[in-house]
């Protein structure tokens, strides 16, 4: 079995590739700078292409893969920016639509919970996205013409919406990178919200594992939330963080407002996660 992966070079694209090596597939790592994955296990075959504008005959070029694990996405982490549904959703369509033309037959999309828009509680995948900012909406509307392509053209699709996540390579933005930078400057306190909103955070090793497990047996899956499905406010989570790693220093609650783009507590719901049996 033959398995791509583009985004490969990002942060989750390097822990799925780890967890894809466990298992007795070929993998092709796409990215757009081959150096980015200098170092990475030579068994993997690295392809340097920009899905904005990939060659003619793709699917070949890329080896006529069985499954796709599809992690690419530009414009992040600015979620308010039109360039998700003016540039970012047609080239990713696109995109997608030449591979099953072509003869992809089963793909793993990677969606957001920021689809849900600012409903509250648990958040599970019978309920009517109403996302409330351009990613949101951007990355649901994939998922639509994904859904309307495979009437037309039959393939296997798992629409795999992801909640929070942190571990070692995150982007210097997110939180657990930012409360590390500032423990390695010798900060005694970290600049952080009020930190009552409840969240899902899930570490991404795990959220690879599942990624992967969710890819390989090449079924049409539709939409599934890869999420811990338990709450927790994210004054806990940074003083867990703080705790397990006995960091000297102390949170700085209320230095920044909450985000408006999210309601203040929402997780999501693990039942279908939990009922589909490990391949």
């Amino acid at each position: 079995m033959k398995i791509v992966v583009t985004g490969a070079s990002g942060f989750v694209g390097r822990h799925v590739l780890a967890a894809l090596r466990t298992y007795e597939v070929d993998i092709v790592a796409v990215t757009r700078d081959a150096a980015h994955l200098s170092g990475i296990d030579e068994t993997v075959c690295i392809v340097e292409m920009d899905i904005s504008n990939p060659p003619q005959n793709c699917f070949e070029h890329l080896g006529k893969p069985d499954v796709l694990i599809h992690l690419a996405w530009d414009g992040l982490p600015n979620y308010k920016s039109l360039h998700h549904f003016e540039i970012e959703l047609p080239r990713q369509y696109q995109f997608l639509q030449s591979l099953v033309e072509d003869g992809l037959s089963s793909m793993l999309v990677t969606g957001t919970c920021f689809e849900y828009g600012m409903q509250s509680g648990a958040l599970s995948e019978e309920m009517l996205p109403q996302p409330n900012n351009p990613y949101g909406y951007a990355k649901n509307a994939l998922c639509q013409q994904l859904q309307y392509l495979k009437s037309n053209r039959p393939f296997n699709l798992a629409w795999a919406r992801l909640f929070y996540m942190y571990g070692e390579g995150q982007a210097a933005t997110s939180l657990y990178p930012k409360l590390k930078e500032a423990v390695l400057r010798g900060d005694k306190v970290f600049n952080m919200s009020g930190g009552e909103q409840l969240r899902d955070y899930l570490h991404i090793t795990e959220i690879a594992r599942q990624i992967v497990r969710l890819a390989v047996p090449q079924r049409d899956i539709g939409i599934i939330n890869i999420c811990s499905g338990n709450p927790i406010s994210v004054r806990r989570l940074v003083e867990q963080w703080i705790c397990d790693s006995n960091w000297d220093i102390k949170p700085n609650l209320g230095y920044y407002p909450y985000p408006d783009y999210e309601p203040m507590a929402f997780w999501g719901d693990r039942q279908r996660l939990n009922s589909i049996s490990q391949y």
